[in-house]
């Protein structure tokens, strides 16, 4: 992660922070689709140090779930 840049800083704490949020909502739910978006979300961040992919990452993860959720 670039600790130089304050975007990517505050990007990777909004993303996980976002993760955490659906971990705990699949764990409590016991909705796995949930739990490892949550996991990806978390995780993901630490190893990409581009804003543009870190949030393309993300959206990507996001759609992925909705996409899980909705045609299944």
């Amino acid at each position: 992660m670039d600790l130089g840049n304050p975007a990517v800083l505050l990007s990777g704490l909004l993303i996980g922070s976002i993760g955490f949020v659906l971990f705990l909502h699949g764990k409590k739910q016991a909705n796995l689709r949930c739990l490892v978006t949550g996991v990806a979300l978390c995780i993901f961040p630490y190893f990409v140090s581009s804003l543009l992919l870190m949030w393309l990452g993300a959206a990507a993860c996001i759609g992925g779930l909705y996409a899980w959720s909705r045609y299944e």
